[in-house]
């Protein structure tokens, strides 16, 4: 697998129009009246243009989706989840399920399934009976998810425009590679569907420069033709493919994201930097596509098929409204539920 990471790379370098992903210039319309629904209409307008860029190209950069403040306390958060779950699993292999999704503990390179839980990883054990519950003064998901799908999130009306409300609350995850972490090989997310099963979220919480390694995108390759091309072709015609691809590189600023179709090609890059790269991670699934997608996605098992975007905005509105752990009722997720 890494000799075919190697050569997809050596191609890559040879494919002239390889890029910086930049963001589309989308322009959100004009304020008018009061209220919150026509303060709203910009924010639709925007969401409609972008899941139009989204549709045809399979994916779309949006800059300043996190604030840095809020961006720097989640990567400060995610990296102290990872630490504890080293410890965690060192001490019992068996747990990585919980902990780790679709890279689970690959050299230098994880997918970290996040808790819900105020507190994360330092919540999962029950408080002994008679000891009063850990008090935890910040909840930097619960933040960050404010911001990005609350009610006036960033992220909100796009996602109600490509899945509905009804979608499925897919994947909750921290992406991050260490230095020396390899090449990925290029690949789609899941089977090929006709309608776009699953969206996914790429969100740097620190900038990402090209020595860190991020992910390249093979702009429309989210159709029928190209997915039968790599998953059926011969080796030839995978390379031509690789080749001839508008091909973009997500150095992405801190706060900054990318949404995709899971369908698309992609890889994320060899991490040559001495800095570790994390990524927010989360996806919801389409709820026009039924059945099996063929793809388990990194979230911890408890919150599969747990919530739907609607679920988690009567979540974030609660966290507004003061509620200090929102999404209490849904667990810590470490186990299937029923168990």
């Amino acid at each position: 697998m890494l000799r075919r990471a190697l050569h997809e790379e050596e191609l890559l370098s040879r494919n002239k129009s390889t890029k910086e992903l930049l963001a589309p210039k989308l322009k959100a319309q004009p304020k008018s009246g009061t209220g919150f629904a026509m303060k709203a209409k910009p924010l639709v307008s925007l969401a409609e243009a972008q899941a139009t860029v989204v549709r045809k190209e399979g994916l779309v950069r949006i800059d300043n989706v996190l604030t840095a403040d809020v961006a720097d306390s989640l990567r400060e958060y995610v990296l102290e989840q990872q630490r504890i779950a080293k410890i965690e699993t060192d001490r019992d292999a068996s747990l990585s399920q919980i902990y780790y999704g679709v890279e689970n503990r690959r050299k230098s390179r994880c997918d970290l399934q996040l808790s819900l839980l105020q507190g994360g990883y330092a919540a999962d054990r029950r408080t002994p009976e008679g000891e009063e519950p850990a008090v935890y003064e910040t909840f930097p998901l619960a933040d960050a998810l404010q911001q990005l799908l609350g009610e006036e999130g960033t992220l909100r009306h796009l996602y109600e425009n490509l899945v509905t409300m009804e979608g499925e609350f897919y994947e909750l995850a921290a992406v991050i590679t260490d230095p020396g972490s390899n090449r990925q090989t290029v690949h789609p997310d899941l089977p090929f569907q006709e309608k776009a099963p699953l969206y996914v979220i790429f969100l740097a919480l620190q900038d990402v420069t090209v020595q860190m390694g991020p992910t390249s995108f093979l702009m429309g390759t989210h159709t029928s033709k190209c997915n039968d091309i790599f998953n059926c072709g011969g080796a030839s015609q995978k390379d031509e493919l690789i080749l001839k691809s508008e091909c973009r590189l997500s150095t992405l600023k801190k706060g900054d994201a990318v949404l995709f179709d899971a369908r698309t090609l992609h890889c994320g890059n060899a991490n040559d930097s001495e800095s570790t790269r994390a990524l927010f991670n989360f996806s919801f699934r389409n709820a026009a596509v039924k059945g099996d997608l063929g793809y388990k996605g990194s979230i911890r098992p408890g919150y599969e098929k747990a919530m739907k975007l609607k679920d988690m905005s009567e979540a974030l509105l609660a966290y507004g409204a003061g509620d200090e752990n929102p999404f209490a009722k849904f667990g810590n997720g470490m186990f299937k539920r029923g168990y």
